[in-house]
Parts: structure tokens; C-alpha cells; sequence
């Protein structure tokens, strides 16, 4: 097992990669090799600041790192992360891990092949918070999730499913520990072609019901998830990383209820922070990583068929569809 620092390089520092430079930048187990971004001035801004090299081709850092934080848009994730793989090379990769799961099956099976470890970005698996409700979630049988958020101009480039609420299917899989076996949902597309918000009701073998919402329309940020299960209630505030456990409830007629609720205390910590070490632990130890590339193609596969069920449910309608983003868009003042 090697001591020596992994020197990695971020392919794409928008608002998300440039978290990701600073922090390999200042991480004991990583030399930041280089930044690359197809935009010149912002490769040449975040490499400076970080006093690395800057690139606007992945293919110039390929020979001069071991590993690889992909971070650019979803769409170029399959080019730049299988480009990496196959020089044999380590790859962090933010999820979605690809735009189809043909993609994202390939980039398993180069990995594979190759040798090397891929992990999905499904950052709040680092949330200690969510970690414990993985824990103390033994039998969900029913689970609400609701993630909604205002208005960011960054990843239209795919849908809700793939944007946000990916998010909560990846815990959702984790914790019921089985794919589901019916899939119902709907969504509306408010501002583009890609559904802005989405529900979808995920039917699970062993009864486990799973109610899902995701917007990005929203005129507040919330992200919670509520778990039901025979023996204890969860209630998990991700934004605030709180968790409410409630069990052991003892009723006897004629009385009031009563139960045990209590609230863990956990560490400050960084998420981003975190799952960067455990990719970085991961290159030098080999071991897998606690969200895999098969891990990132099962949440790629689920949140693909909510997508689908919301076109199904949308066709016909898409003149109306546009015909309403045009009304939107003539009402509102110049200039918003």
C-alpha cells in the first residue's frame, strides 16, 4: 500500500468542480496535479488561484496522473471517465455516472476490465446523518422523500430524476436493499424540454412503498425523508442533517401512547470533504467503494424509468406544453 499522495487531476471546475479542486488541493492524501475545463479563462482562473496547471483537454493530463475527478456536464461523462479508464487510470465520477445506462454499463465493464476503481458521486451517502438512517433502517415499508429547490441554471442539461431526486433513489436502493418492481410517475416541464417536477411512487417486492418529489421551481430549499417501519419512525432534514428517531412506543387502553424519541448528536463534517478521502483511500488500498459504479448504474437505471413514465405520461401534450412556457415567458418583466 502506497503512502505517497495520489496525484489526480478535475476534468470540468464549474460550481461543483471547483469544490473539488480546492478541497484535493488541500487534502494530505492527494497532489493536485491539474485543472481542466473546455473553458480557457475559467481553467486558467481556478489553476492559478490553486497554482497547478491548467488544460482545456482531459487528454493533456491523462500520462501525468493516476486518477481522475470528472465533474463536467452529464452529457460528457462517458467520453471523459472512459478515456481515464482506459489508460488505466482511477476515476471519481459525479453522478449521474452516464446519460444512458448502456453508457454507464460500459464504463462498469472497462473499470472492471481495466482494473480500476469508479465511483459515483452520490454525495450525501456521506452525510452522517444518512448513515446512521441507513443503520437504524431495518424493514422500511413505507418511505417519503421530498427534495425541492429553487431555480439554479446549472444541470438542465438533464431532468429533475437525473438532477435531484437521484439523490433519494440511491438511499432509497440502499436501504431496501432491492430494485423495484413498479415504477409510476409524473412530471411537467416547466422551463425547457427536461421535466422541472417530478413524483413517482416505487413499488418494491416485500411491500415497501416509496414516494418520491423533486423540483427545481420551488421557492424554498427542504430535503427530507421520512422512513416507516415496524418497530421506529425516521425523519431525516438532509439541508439541516438532523435525525428524529421514534420507537418503542408502549400503549395501554385507557392511556396516552407513549414512545422514545430521541435526536443523535453527530460531528461537524464535510461531505465533499469525506467522500473525496474515501475515493482517495479507496486508489490506494483497492478496496471498493462505498458507492460503486454498479451502485451509480442502479440509480441511473431508476431514475432513467421515472424519466420514461413522465414522457409516456406527457405525450400529446407537448403543444400545449410549449405553448405555455411561451405565456410564461411573454408575462414575466424584463429582465428576470
Amino acid at each position: 500500500m502506497s503512502e505517497q499522495p495520489v496525484r489526480i487531476a478535475v476534468v470540468g471546475v464549474g460550481y461543483l468542480g471547483r469544490f473539488h479542486a480546492e478541497k484535493l488541493a488541500r487534502l494530505p492524501g492527494a497532489e493536485l496535479v491539474a485543472v481542466v475545463d473546455r473553458d480557457p479563462a475559467r481553467a486558467e482562473e481556478v489553476g492559478r488561484r490553486l497554482g497547478v496547471a491548467h488544460y482545456t483537454d482531459h487528454q493533456a493530463v491523462i500520462a501525468q496522473v493516476e486518477a481522475a475527478s470528472v465533474v463536467t456536464p452529464t452529457v460528457s461523462h462517458y467520453q471523459v471517465a472512459g478515456d481515464f479508464l482506459a489508460a488505466g487510470r482511477d476515476v471519481f465520477c459525479e453522478k449521474p455516472l452516464a446519460s444512458t445506462l448502456e453508457q454507464a454499463d460500459r464504463l462498469v465493464r472497462l473499470a472492471r476490465g481495466e482494473g480500476r476503481i469508479l465511483q459515483v458521486g452520490h454525495l450525501e451517502r456521506f452525510n452522517p446523518a444518512v448513515e446512521e438512517m441507513l443503520r437504524l433502517a431495518r424493514r422500511p415499508l413505507f418511505i417519503e422523500c421530498n427534495r425541492i429547490a429553487p431555480f439554479k441554471a446549472r444541470a438542465t442539461d438533464v431532468d429533475v430524476a437525473l438532477d435531484l431526486m437521484i439523490h433519494d433513489l440511491d438511499i432509497i436502493l440502499a436501504m431496501v436493499g432491492a430494485e423495484p418492481a413498479e415504477i409510476r410517475a409524473v412530471g411537467v416541464p416547466v422551463l425547457g424540454e427536461h421535466a422541472d417536477i417530478v413524483n413517482a411512487r416505487l413499488e418494491f417486492p416485500g411491500g415497501c412503498v416509496a414516494n418520491v418529489t423533486a423540483s427545481r421551481l420551488a421557492l424554498k430549499d427542504e430535503r427530507k425523508m421520512r422512513v416507516f417501519q415496524p418497530d421506529a419512525y425516521l425523519s431525516l432534514d438532509f439541508r439541516k442533517r438532523r435525525l428524529l428517531v421514534v420507537e418503542g412506543v408502549e400503549f395501554r387502553p385507557g392511556r396516552k401512547p407513549r414512545v422514545k424519541a430521541q435526536r443523535p448528536r453527530f460531528p461537524k463534517s464535510d461531505p465533499l470533504e469525506r467522500e473525496l478521502t474515501d475515493f482517495l483511500d479507496c486508489v490506494r488500498t483497492r478496496r471498493r467503494p462505498r458507492v460503486s459504479g454498479e451502485d451509480g448504474v442502479r440509480a441511473l437505471a431508476v431514475a432513467l424509468e421515472v424519466q420514461r413514465r413522465v414522457r409516456e405520461g406527457l405525450a400529446g401534450a407537448e403543444a400545449l406544453l410549449e405553448a405555455s412556457r411561451s405565456l410564461v415567458e411573454a408575462e414575466l418583466p424584463q429582465g428576470e
